[in-house]
């Protein structure tokens, strides 16, 4: 009788660690999927920026945010800086779509692990 109260022990704790990787993988997905809205709001923005700007002429000085300060800047070279943001945000969002697709292997792989223990309980029952 130890030995199956040893065995449901054993599978009792290999259950809540699966549970909890299944916890954690699914807060890590809602953040990737947090985090590429973000970036693709801010490239969004960018984008319509640098449409207006283009608009003006090259020698026009315009005010550039940088934090909670603003300095005249060319045209020019804001148009640059946008276009520069939204490479950066494009390769940012590549990164967290490949971490998410892991992230979703690995979700499927929990789930399937939480089945066979549920299955081997029963089993065993």
């Amino acid at each position: 009788m130890s030995g199956k109260v040893e065995i449901d022990v054993e599978l009792k704790k290999a259950f809540i660690a699966q549970q909890q990787k299944l916890i954690e993988t699914r807060q890590k997905l809602r953040l990737a999927d947090v985090q590429i809205d973000a970036l693709k709001l801010d490239i969004r923005r960018s984008e319509l920026t640098d449409r207006e700007m283009a608009a003006l002429p090259d020698n026009t000085t315009v005010y550039e945010s940088v934090g909670h300060a603003f300095f005249l800047e060319s045209v020019e070279k804001v148009r640059k800086g946008l276009e520069t943001k939204i490479k950066d945000s494009t390769e940012k969002i590549k990164k967290h779509e490949t971490n998410k697709n892991y992230l979703e292997r690995s979700l499927k792989d929990s789930e399937n692990n939480l089945r066979e223990m549920v299955q081997q309980r029963k089993e065993m029952a």
